[in-house]
């Protein structure tokens, strides 16, 4: 393991510190989760778990849903449905990560 290096502010205190790669993924004991969003505060993990589809898309995809269980649709409504349903899917999956990301933060490392 290599000599950690310092990062100090400008009255000279350490504030943080410089990690070899290797010494951080020790650290970690190998569990990098791909699942965990790096680099994100809490707000935006929050803004991020609580995102929805936009209330015009919403209204959309409601008006589409409800007008195909009475009568068959256009090829553009067709279209824009099934534009709609594609971005749910990770939307969903991003919103999933987020509230993971959440958990992991709050709970209590050993």
């Amino acid at each position: 393991m290599a000599d950690p290096r310092f990062v100090t502010n400008a009255q000279g205190e350490r504030v943080g510190v410089l990690l070899d790669l290797a010494t951080y993924e020790q650290m970690l004991g190998g569990k990098q989760d791909p699942e965990v969003l790096l680099g994100m505060s809490e707000v935006e993990l929050l803004a991020l778990a609580g995102s929805e589809l936009s209330p015009g898309q919403q209204q959309q995809l409601q008006g589409l849903q409800e007008k195909s269980s009475v009568q068959a649709l256009s090829e553009d409504e067709i279209e824009r449905l099934d534009t709609i349903l594609e971005q749910i899917d990770p939307l969903n999956i991003l919103k999933a990560r987020a509230r993971y990301t959440l958990q992991l933060k709050s709970t209590p490392r050993e």
